[in-house]
């Protein structure tokens, strides 16, 4: 199977309300907002598509690991007890009967000289038949938040060299872009090593039904941009991403800038905004490739206060990866507990005792019930802060120990969630070039 289009009856479920601008021939900034319905299908696979991709992933794991096939029958093998367990932590079980026509038998027709040839044996459907290549055989459509030039636009690149990247105006967008197949793939930021995590894009992964295939770590090289003839003596204002002007605070010090700080969309976008404007009081915190899109000159390159500035993008699809064992591969999840934070320690233990590496932990709060009341009728009333956990570890949900990790998690938590298992990123580390200290002449 090479592709999955987008059926009939899903079609009928989207109800857009939406506007989708055309900036330039091969450009389309989408502003939109989509409502859509889960879709069941007709033999009974699972609640909606990506239950059913992530029961096709889970058993495609199996299958990695074990190197054996399935036992179609259902009829209790090791495979289809560890596939229904990871499908039961996703939320519900689920069965998976594909209803195959019976191959006819060779029949001759009295009233002819040939004869009916019978139906040639075909090779039966595996996980990977269900589950489309990457690249779709056509080009990819990546959405990003922001507008060219942005730092997410560079990731997109990075992560899917030759695709179409098509701007969004919010991390919403993006994520409803990929859903209604008007973009294959998102790229999004989650986290920056010196600002952190970007929290709204951990909410929009619980929130939507995207899955994790893989991620991309992109160097930051903040510039200094203003529109041609301005000198720096001249600039009463910096406009930037939040994060970006926290990024240079003490450089933009070290320059002698007496110039107030304003926080905007993305830092492509304030570039834009000086050009389209005129605004020469006004810099930007911005790329050096937004200098050349967008007609400004550089007034000061690499002006990030630490040359160590990463920002590590998450890549999205509709479909989940098969996971595998031949590379390194980093699996995530979201978990939670009716007793609150009590048994987190036992979560992670799971992970220690297999000797699974966590690279990272994060609390967001729970929303549906994010204060817990314990009444005391002595003392009075104790209120607690509800969270849901986000925990990334180095292991493949391929690997036995893996699973096996998440079968014991799942005892002490009330909701678990695998968001993806998919391919580490090992490019080799190569900082932005000029900010080491001996080129950085701030």
């Amino acid at each position: 199977m090479q592709s999955l289009s987008t059926p009939s009856p899903i079609k009928s479920l989207i109800r857009p309300r939406s506007r989708v601008t055309r900036v330039s021939p091969n450009k389309l900034v989408l502003q939109c907002i989509y409502n859509s319905d889960s879709v069941s299908f007709q033999n009974g696979v699972g609640l909606n598509r990506a239950d059913w991709q992530s029961s096709c992933a889970i058993l495609a794991s199996k299958v990695v690991a074990q190197q054996q096939p399935i036992d179609k029958s259902g009829s209790g093998g090791d495979a289809d007890g560890v596939a229904d367990h990871v499908a039961a932590v996703n939320g519900h079980k689920t069965s998976v009967d594909l209803n195959l026509v019976p191959i006819e038998k060779a029949t001759s027709n009295p009233n002819s000289n040939t004869s009916i040839k019978p139906h040639q044996p075909q090779k039966p459907l595996t996980i990977t038949d269900l589950c489309p290549a990457p690249m779709h055989g056509s080009q990819l459509r990546v959405a990003y938040q922001g507008v060219p030039g942005a730092y997410s636009e560079a990731a997109a690149g990075k992560a899917y060299p030759n695709c179409e990247a098509i701007p969004c105006d919010q991390f919403e967008v993006a994520f409803q872009a990929v859903e209604l197949w008007i973009a294959d793939r998102a790229v999004l930021p989650v986290e920056n090593s010196l600002g952190g995590s970007i929290h709204r894009n951990y909410d929009l992964l619980l929130r939507h039904r995207l899955h994790i295939v893989g991620e991309v770590q992109l160097p930051v090289h903040h510039c200094l941009l203003a529109l041609p003839g301005v000198r720096k003596e001249y600039v009463k204002r910096v406009i930037s991403h939040p994060q970006a002007l926290a990024q240079c605070e003490l450089t933009l010090t070290k320059l002698g800038l007496q110039a107030a700080r304003e926080a905007v969309d993305d830092t492509a976008g304030a570039a834009e905004y000086i050009a389209a404007n005129n605004l020469r009081d006004t810099a930007a915190i911005a790329s050096a490739r937004a200098a050349e899109l967008y007609g400004m000159q550089i007034l000061a390159d690499g002006i990030q206060d630490d040359s160590s500035n990463v920002t590590r993008f998450v890549m999205l699809a509709r479909e989940p990866i098969i996971p595998r064992m031949d590379r390194p591969f980093k699996t995530s999840i979201v978990f939670a507990h009716d007793k609150g934070t009590s048994v987190l320690f036992k979560v992670l233990s799971a992970f220690a005792f297999r000797n699974i590496s966590l690279t990272k932990i994060e609390s967001r709060p729970h929303r549906n019930r994010p204060i817990r009341l314990v009444d005391d009728a002595n003392v009075g009333t104790a209120k607690h802060f509800e969270y849901m956990f986000y925990v990334d570890f180095e292991a493949s949900m391929a690997e036995v120990r893996a699973q096996n990790a998440l079968a014991e998690v799942q005892e002490f938590t009330s909701f678990l969630r695998v968001l993806g298992s998919y391919p580490m990123d090992m490019t080799p580390w190569c900082p932005s070039i000029g900010d080491d200290d001996e080129k950085n002449p701030f």
